[in-house]
């Protein structure tokens, strides 16, 4: 049973920065690419970032572009999204997911496993 559990969401002012961890157990980490996504109230859920099974590819939204990074430890089973110069429209719940393929992919049903969200708030 793979499990994906993500941490460090919480309520900023604009302008601030948080950093998101999602702890993967119960199968070999380096087996998966990792993805993080988030959704809106009312909205479908976006791509946000993505990291590829050695962490040297990458992948990002252009809307976080030069303000978000995705990184792994596969020493921890972790994946980590630093957030920088949070806007109000970054608000939402932010969800970690694992892919058994070797690509890097935006889009959601690429995803086999999913943690089950964090919330993340920006304040004006």
């Amino acid at each position: 049973q793979v499990q994906l559990v993500e941490s460090g969401g919480g309520l900023v002012q604009a302008g601030g920065s948080l950093r998101l961890s999602c702890v993967v157990s119960g199968r070999t980490f380096s087996s998966y690419a990792m993805g993080w996504f988030r959704q809106a109230p009312g909205k479908d859920r976006e791509f946000v970032s993505a990291i590829n099974r050695s962490g040297g590819s990458t992948l990002l939204a252009d809307s976080v572009k030069g303000r978000f990074t995705i990184s792994r430890d596969n020493a921890k089973n972790t994946v980590y999204l630093q957030m920088n110069s949070l806007k109000p429209e970054d608000t939402a719940v932010y969800y970690c997911a694992a892919d058994l393929t070797f690509g890097l992919y935006r889009t959601v049903s690429a995803y086999d496993y999913w943690g089950q969200g964090t919330q993340v708030t920006v304040s004006s």
